[in-house]
């Protein structure tokens, strides 16, 4: 099992900035293709972006692309999401999650943190 913990969330302004940052435990973080979550009230857990182990290969989620981009640390154990530009949409709760147990893009992950709010104010 993957130990994650997310911070960086808060409250930013349309066009503004954020940083998220996800630090695991364990040995083996190198190995893993991470992803990054979200989900707003009301909503389903959706997608924002993945990475692979070595960092070469970056899906988006439609909605961010452009936006926001994912970077990892295997050195540090740490992976983090930029969001520039944010919108008032991207309000949600933001999860990080290991070991992708199929689609990269799906909710189907056996770790995840507890999450951390970002709020979007217009």
């Amino acid at each position: 099992q993957v130990q994650l913990v997310e911070s960086g969330g808060g409250l930013a302004q349309a066009g503004g900035s954020l940083r998220l940052s996800c630090a695991a435990s364990g040995r083996t973080f190198s190995r893993y293709t991470m992803g990054w979550f979200r989900q707003a009230p009301g909503k389903e857990r959706e997608f924002v972006a993945a990475i692979s182990s070595d960092g070469t290969y970056t899906p988006y989620a439609d909605s961010v692309k452009g936006r926001f981009t994912i970077s990892r640390d295997n050195a540090k154990n740490t992976m983090y999401l930029q969001m520039n530009s944010l919108k008032p949409e991207d309000t949600a709760v933001y999860y990080c999650a290991a070991r992708a147990r199929g689609a990269t893009t799906s909710v189907n992950y056996a770790d995840w943190g507890q999450g951390t709010q970002v709020t979007v104010s217009s």
